[in-house]
């Protein structure tokens, strides 16, 4: 080492023995220090020399540049990391196997969407592509069509492609866990159920309206505030009134959404597209269940807001009168 760095001209020794040995002095040994240092740190040997050159040598723009380096390495380690575990993970029987998952992770990695296609509709040799494989492409794929064939691929797998996605649900990023939760959507079981409901509280909005929307289609009464937040911020708030009007079919849940659209109602006084939203959200409760607060709207100040209500207490009444009949 001592040699190879005397003949870059990155450490010369003072001077030499008799016998031609190098002669290092005490600035010698702390430079040889600094430079195993800035090596520690993933310099070249030429860029050590350029930063022990130049006095005014400033690190910030060399330390930047590593950082960079060192995270483009981290991300190449990663893919190899999660190639090997898809292949551990789909329990190859011989080299062939190997070969065919690896070639199958190439292949969803690329750049052109319909051979993503092609690998997932067609595999080759009409082997079915791994769970883990799919899954994990499903919370990476951002082409909408791509995204949606890996969703029904995946939800063929039933529980063990949900277990696949559980991780993805709790990820940092929340492309990725908007991603997770549309899959578990389309999965059916009450493991699927409970995954939903359990994330009605994410921080951010389009997950919880995804989950809300997916777990209040099954019945599950603790969509009903995320469903109702929908409508006021107008959010897939046509979806969301449909779904409150199905769990409103429950007596019990009819009277909290009743409750909670005719609150919403009174707290957005001065928002008339918020109003006209919760009153097409009451049209969907079920009998005549909303036609009171319908009806007591007809006189609101805001001339828009009562002829939407006025129509549809006259909607809400005629339905009525019908399944009386």
């Amino acid at each position: 080492m001592l040699r190879h760095y005397d003949s870059l001209g990155l450490v010369r020794p003072t001077g030499r023995t008799v016998g031609g040995y190098r002669q290092y002095s005490d600035a010698d040994i702390r430079k040889i220090f600094h430079v195993e240092s800035l090596r520690s740190l993933g310099l070249s040997l030429r860029e050590i020399a350029q930063v022990l050159a130049d006095p005014a040598f400033t690190p910030r723009t060399l330390v930047t540049g590593l950082i960079r380096r060192t995270e483009e390495r981290l991300a190449r380690e990663r893919e190899l990391l999660e190639r090997l575990r898809a292949v551990e993970n789909a329990e190859p029987g011989d080299w062939r196997d190997v070969l065919r998952i690896v070639e199958l992770v190439r292949i969803l990695g690329s750049a052109d969407p319909h051979r993503r296609l092609q690998a997932v509709l067609n595999p080759a040799e009409n082997e079915p592509v791994p769970t883990d494989l799919l899954a994990a492409a499903v919370l990476a794929e951002a082409e909408p069509n791509m995204a949606g064939a890996l969703r029904w691929a995946l939800s063929r797998a039933g529980d063990d492609g949900l277990a696949r996605l559980v991780p993805g649900l709790s990820a940092v990023d929340v492309e990725v866990r908007r991603r997770a939760v549309r899959a578990v959507a389309e999965i059916p079981g009450d493991a699927a159920t409970e995954l939903l409901t359990a994330v009605l509280d994410d921080p951010d909005p389009a997950v919880r309206g995804h989950a809300a929307l997916a777990a209040g289609s099954r019945g599950v009464t603790a969509a009903e505030p995320v469903l109702v937040a929908m409508v006021i911020a107008g959010a897939n708030d046509v979806d969301a009134g449909e779904v409150l009007g199905a769990l409103a079919q429950d007596p019990a849940s009819a009277d909290r959404v009743l409750a909670a659209l005719t609150g919403a109602m009174s707290s957005h006084g001065g928002d008339a597209r918020v109003r006209i939203r919760l009153i097409q959200a009451l049209v969907e409760l079920p009998g005549a269940h909303a036609l009171e607060s319908l009806r007591s709207l007809r006189a609101d100040a805001d001339h828009s807001v009562a002829l939407v209500a006025a129509a549809c207490a006259d909607l809400v009444a005629a339905r009525a009168t019908n399944q009386n009949c």
